[in-house]
């Protein structure tokens, strides 16, 4: 309960500092677009890490298969999100040289997720494999 009450903090904050931020642009299509990019895989973002209740950790540990809600879908939506945040971060900035930014965070994001699969294999073995046979990244 602790970690989703963190979250909402951080929720908060974000969409205070998006407001004020906003109010101060001309928004053209590049800022619309990667507004609603933005916008949208925050929400999602911050759905799939109250959905991970107490099996979020920062490092791979398995306390818990969770393979309702998004996670029935996606097996890592906190890095699929997350990079498409960053994403409409880039959109909205219409800076094409920051998409060198993802040359570090996709191999990055692969790297922890199989990291995290390897773990959740010697963990759950034949019930990860069944989840991971229907579920996408």
């Amino acid at each position: 309960m602790k970690l989703n009450i963190v979250t909402l903090a951080v929720v908060v904050i974000a969409l205070i500092a998006f407001a004020t931020q906003a109010a101060r642009f001309q928004f053209t299509t590049a800022h619309l677009a990667g507004t609603a990019i933005l916008i949208s895989s925050f929400i999602l973002f911050v759905i799939s890490r109250v959905q991970l209740g107490s099996a979020f950790s920062v490092e791979a540990k398995a306390s818990t298969l969770v393979t309702t809600g998004i996670y029935s879908r996606i097996r890592n939506p906190i890095y699929v999100f997350g990079s498409l945040m960053i994403a409409g971060v880039i959109v909205w900035a219409s800076r094409p040289i920051f998409l060198l930014v993802f040359l570090v965070i996709i191999p990055l994001q692969v790297y922890r997720a199989r990291n995290e699969e390897r773990v959740l294999r010697e963990k759950f073995g034949d019930a990860y494999l069944e989840y991971k046979q229907k579920t996408w990244f």
